[in-house]
């Protein structure tokens, strides 16, 4: 199988580029520690139209796959972009046979967040800090309502980590169990896709600032101990582009590999976007130990991502259960 992308999807990256860089960056998750809000924000990702990707048409969206959705996750990963397009994915999964809320979910009039643990009190939950609408699985039944949120501390801002009590509920879908695993495995994808993006960009901090900073005389990139560092950190990064590229893939044209594609991505991912973390913080020395440099905003992303939707060694057991009962022999 080719998990290359095609002509129009490089088309899709390109605009995704050009729109998060244009209206966020490493400085906004910077004074979003300090109480700023979250770049670009919820009302911009609606109207450039990133919020209904995976919505159909007649809801509002763009009709397109988790492929597409993945696409632009990567972009807005490179400059630690918030909300994140991980609630949108896993939303629109959940929200399937319900038109009105998937409406608003895409033109952002709503703002949704998806709880991950008990609706009377839940796990810290990604984008609830900033949301007035939740969807939960309480017992079987996937439920919406409002609910009482309490954030702490953040470590990355960007995430906008609360836990909710909910305090009210309406019932959506009564037997929803098969739902909500398949929302978190796209929901897995997206945050892959976004630690991708987060990955590449530390990496590239680093050789950049590798070709200019001189230790003896020399660039500090000719010296072996870095160069490895930073081709270590690269190879996995290109090692994670074609795991997240299967899974969106899996999620949209094989959903029997999904939950083996998914686990994969998630668990490699948490590994990935630390190492590429670290090593920019390690290349830029004594500066990328300072609060000024950004090389310890994308370690923050990679602190938090590593226990979001599950940490790595669940994924990692998934995975190995999944092989043992012969999901690679279909």
């Amino acid at each position: 199988m080719n998990f290359e992308l095609d002509d129009d999807q490089h088309a899709a990256a390109a605009g995704a580029r050009a729109f998060f860089t244009g209206s966020a960056s490493a400085a906004d998750a910077r004074r979003a520690l300090d109480g700023g809000a979250v770049a670009p924000g919820r009302k911009a990702l609606a109207d450039v139209g990133f919020l209904g990707i995976t919505i159909a048409e007649p809801a509002g969206g763009a009709g397109g796959r988790v492929l597409d959705l993945a696409v632009v996750a990567e972009q807005g990963g490179t400059v630690l972009a918030g909300p994140s397009l991980v609630t949108a994915g896993r939303a629109a999964v959940l929200l399937a046979d319900q038109p009105e809320l998937l409406a608003a979910l895409a033109d952002g009039s709503t703002a949704f967040a998806v709880l991950d643990g008990p609706a009377d009190g839940s796990a810290p939950s990604m984008d609830a800090a900033g949301a007035d609408t939740f969807l939960a699985l309480d017992g079987g039944a996937l439920v919406v309502g409002s609910g009482e949120v309490t954030a702490g501390t953040p470590m990355d801002a960007t995430r906008g980590l609360a836990s909710v009590r909910l305090t009210s509920r309406r019932v959506l879908l009564e037997d929803a169990g098969a739902r909500w695993v398949t929302a978190r495995q796209v929901a897995m994808v997206v945050l892959a896709a976004e630690d991708l993006g987060a990955a590449g960009r530390a990496v590239q901090l680093g050789i950049d600032y590798a070709k200019v900073r001189t230790a003896f005389g020399r660039q500090i990139g000719s010296y072996q101990a870095v160069k490895h560092a930073l081709v270590d950190a690269w190879v996995g990064v290109e090692q994670l582009r074609s795991l997240v590229w299967w899974a969106a893939w899996a999620a949209d044209s094989a959903p029997a590999e999904l939950p083996l594609a998914a686990a994969a991505a998630k668990a490699f991912a948490a590994r990935t976007l630390e190492r590429a973390a670290e090593t920019c913080v390690q290349v830029h020395g004594g500066i990328g130990f300072t609060w000024e440099h950004d090389a310890h905003l994308y370690w923050r992303r990679a602190k938090v991502d590593r226990l979001l939707l599950g940490d790595e060694a669940e994924h990692l057991d998934a995975v190995a259960e999944l092989v043992l009962a012969g999901a690679l022999q279909r």
